[in-house]
């Protein structure tokens, strides 16, 4: 999953730490959400989507497809 979190967190002019002090995480957590190596948990994307007053799809981007079932055609 792809995420925009950077681009937002660098428009209100905060470091990692600073976005990390007000979600109540480490500044690890935020840094390993911005380069794609955790995915953070639905309550802390609902609270970036929160701070941010964005849609959480704004700042996720979940290129995910369903596949056709074993029934499917």
């Amino acid at each position: 999953m792809n995420n925009r979190l950077k681009f937002f967190r660098e428009g209100k002019g905060w470091s990692q730490g600073a976005l990390a002090k007000q979600l109540g995480v480490s500044r690890q957590t935020i840094n390993a959400v911005e380069t794609d190596k955790y995915d953070p948990s639905l309550p802390l994307a609902l609270r970036m989507s929160k701070l941010f007053d964005v849609p959480v799809q704004d700042i996720f981007i979940d290129d995910w497809e369903p596949q056709s079932g074993p029934d499917e055609g």
